[in-house]
């Protein structure tokens, strides 16, 4: 069974939540980040993407970065721009993004429960980009960044978290700059935080890792390295639990960047062998079942539909990005390894499709594909099985907002 805590958050004076938040260290570059915190004294970018405040020849891995991180960390606080909870509590993350809401409780997970399976995994991770995060965990004594996990809905979960939003006032409401409002409310009251701890640790046999997963292994391997040093605290990481009917996936959609020495013609002939392709014009294509695709070459789109035999009916065989891999970019492009060949390209949802064809029609792709977004039955089915989808498979949003809520592991 799923085991989670409350937990002390280190967060920002309410009047300062809106300027701390930030977006995911993952999803900005150094410029980027340091665009966007400019003229932010409180951005929590300056822990996160610590680099900003150095040199701009400073490489990103160095230890000066993460020293740095820790600096202004405990400046932070120094300041009294975040505080230490008084007591153990779980937190409601509310996040509405166009008129749509999602709700998730934010506390600790186990890291016994990740290295025992009990949260699921559906990616491999890449070892520099756990070394970036455990360094960044072990100096600072922070896990800033928070793993995504869903879980099978429960009513019980449920009917605690929209009674406490129902009766209780949020500590954070801001609209950020992107058009999504962030509420958070805490759970402070003991009895609940208990019924809320016993309904996971009796009645949710597993959670799943929807987006983290590389902060998830970096906690873990933080954790194993203290060793004997350890604190309780670094026994459990940062994690917010979606129910899985909340949950919002986006396409995460390929580009191509040469035809494997063909013309448009000779590709959409190939392309016959897999797909039933119908002329669309310049009406671009957005999938509206599995098994359908859009394609945009040469200016023009098409329907792309996956004909019997194509695919198989496990877990992995049946996505579409693996038809699409298999059938399209590896046997007719020759893209073998979509997680290290150059001539592939990723792009998520949140883009849209113009910018597939924008991509094309400036020259650097020569093809585009939009696909229908994996659901997160799949994504569960794939976890509980023990196998692992292809990359960039799945795109979350929204997004949840950096320097909030912070789980510290040297107590």
């Amino acid at each position: 069974m799923a085991k989670i805590k409350p937990f002390r958050a280190l967060r920002p004076q309410p009047q300062l939540a809106k300027q701390v938040a930030s977006r995911p260290y993952d999803v900005l570059n150094s410029a980027e980040a340091k665009t966007e915190a400019q003229g932010n004294t409180v951005s929590f970018l300056h822990i996160t993407k610590s680099e900003i405040d150095l040199p701009e020849s400073t490489d990103i891995h160095a230890a000066a970065v993460y020293e740095q991180a820790k600096d202004n960390l405990a400046a932070f606080i120094k300041r009294d721009v975040l505080f230490r909870e008084s007591k153990d509590c779980y937190y409601i993350y509310q996040l509405v993004m166009n008129g749509r809401s999602q709700t998730g409780l934010v506390c600790v997970s186990s890291i016994d429960d990740y290295e025992n399976d009990i949260i699921r995994k559906h990616e491999f991770t890449r070892p520099e980009k756990e070394l970036d995060r455990i360094n960044h965990i072990r100096v600072s004594g922070a896990q800033t960044g928070n793993v995504f996990l869903a879980y099978r809905s429960h009513a019980g979960v449920d009917a605690i978290i929209e009674k406490w939003k129902a009766t209780k006032s949020a500590v954070y409401d801001f609209l950020a700059d992107d058009g999504i409002q962030h509420t958070i409310w805490i759970i402070n009251d003991s009895d609940t935080c208990d019924a809320i701890t016993n309904l996971f640790d009796q009645e949710i046999p597993c959670t799943y890792i929807a987006d983290g997963h590389h902060r998830a292994a970096s906690a873990a391997k933080v954790r194993k390295a203290l060793g004997e040093q350890a604190t309780p605290a670094a026994d459990y990481f940062l994690t917010t639990l979606f129910p899985s009917e909340q949950l919002y996936i986006m396409d995460y959609n390929r580009l191509a960047k040469d035809l494997n020495g063909m013309d448009a013609a000779a590709f959409l002939k190939a392309l016959e062998n897999v797909f039933e392709i119908t002329p669309a014009g310049q009406e671009a294509v957005r999938p509206q079942a599995i098994h359908e695709f859009g394609m945009y070459l040469d200016g023009n789109w098409y329907r792309l539909k996956a004909r019997p035999g194509t695919y198989t009916n496990d877990p992995i065989g049946v996505l579409d990005v693996s038809i699409l891999q298999d059938k399209v970019l590896d046997a007719i492009l020759a893209i073998k390894d979509p997680r290290t060949d150059a001539r592939v390209d990723f792009v998520g949802g949140m883009r849209g499709l113009s910018e597939l064809e924008k991509r094309v029609n400036n020259g650097s792709a020569a093809v585009a594909f939009s696909l229908y977004p994996v659901t997160i039955h799949q994504l569960f089915d794939i976890a509980d099985s023990g196998q692992v989808m292809p990359p960039k498979s799945t795109w979350f949003e929204p997004k949840l907002r950096d320097g909030l809520l912070t789980h510290l592991i040297y107590e």
